[in-house]
């Protein structure tokens, strides 16, 4: 049985065709250069220097935009783990 939708005709096929707004087109942008950047530095680069790097070159966002924008597309940096002397921290 197909579900009902209270909405008018005219907005339901309004949304096909609907243009990607300022916000979406900068968000694109701001992304491609995220993945860039994240490609430079071969995966280590994170949320924060990748601002730093943004930042330098004119943006004047926020960095938990730049936090959301690679949460949603998936982008980490390569995280390498400390060494730690085990043997420093025992008794002898």
């Amino acid at each position: 049985m197909p579900i009902k939708i209270k909405t008018l005709k005219s907005t339901y096929y309004q949304s096909f065709h609907k243009k990607p707004n300022f916000y979406h087109i900068k968000k694109e942008e701001l992304l491609k250069r995220i993945r860039e950047i994240h490609q430079e530095s071969k995966g280590c680069y994170g949320a924060p220097k990748i601002f730093e790097v943004l930042k330098k070159e004119g943006y004047q966002g926020g960095i938990n935009r730049i936090q959301r924008i690679m949460k949603e597309a998936g982008i980490r940096s390569y995280i390498v783990k400390k060494y730690r002397d085990q043997h420093r921290h025992k008794n002898p």
